[in-house]
């Protein structure tokens, strides 16, 4: 599997023949990004100052439709911008990605209408679901995936038993919880997240001070 490391909040990397980011805020400044995938719009997932660091001439932006005009407004080409609404299907030479709507079920955080996403990205054999901001929604129980990012929080999204719950359903072969002690949610969540996953379910904690902790 190719090398995967978490900085803060829901900020993921992929490293492989290509570079790919989900929601990055706060990263190094190391302008490699081939992609750069955002689910939505909030300052915690969506940072320019650090699309700006991590972009190179021809990066690819993937975004919601509501963040085309801000990344036109910094000088981004359209040529490189990727529109994308949930329930659809997209192809690039190396990467086969699907969107999945991603939302809040009853608060009013991640409306549905809002159309954000996560994304199902099939990179180099492996297929990844990197869950958004989003509840435990009849969408998200029906992903199938060999790596699933979910977020453990609370808030602003599931919490941790309903994030066990959803990744005890879709099985991945590895689990790395997200959305935890940034904005909300605290290790603790990610651990009691961890000690509810069935047999079989590796996860990684890539949170606690850059340390890997492996069930």
């Amino acid at each position: 599997m190719t090398p995967i490391s978490v900085n803060v909040q829901s900020s993921i990397r992929i490293e492989g023949q290509k570079i790919i980011y989900f929601d990055p805020i706060e990263v190094p400044a190391t302008a490699d990004a081939d992609y750069i995938f955002i689910t939505h719009s909030h300052w915690d997932h969506f940072s320019l100052v650090s699309i700006l660091e991590l972009r190179k001439p021809n990066t690819v932006f993937v975004i919601p439709k509501d963040l085309v005009e801000e990344l036109l407004s910094i000088g981004i080409s359209e040529e490189y911008i990727v529109s994308v609404r949930p329930n659809q299907t997209y192809s690039f030479k190396n990467i086969e990605f699907r969107t999945i709507p991603a939302y809040n079920l009853k608060k009013a955080y991640h409306k549905r209408s809002q159309d954000w996403v996560g994304y199902i990205v099939n990179y180099e054999k492996v297929i990844y679901y990197i869950a958004g901001d989003t509840d435990l929604t009849k969408e998200a129980l029906e992903v199938k995936c060999d790596v699933a990012f979910l977020p453990v929080g609370g808030t602003y999204t599931m919490n941790y038993l309903d994030a066990a719950k959803l990744a005890n359903t879709i099985k991945p072969k590895l689990v790395i919880p997200i959305h935890y002690g940034y904005a909300v949610g605290t290790i603790d969540d990610a651990k009691s997240f961890q000690k509810r996953l069935d047999k079989g379910i590796e996860c990684l904690l890539l949170l606690e001070g850059g340390k890997n902790d492996n069930n």
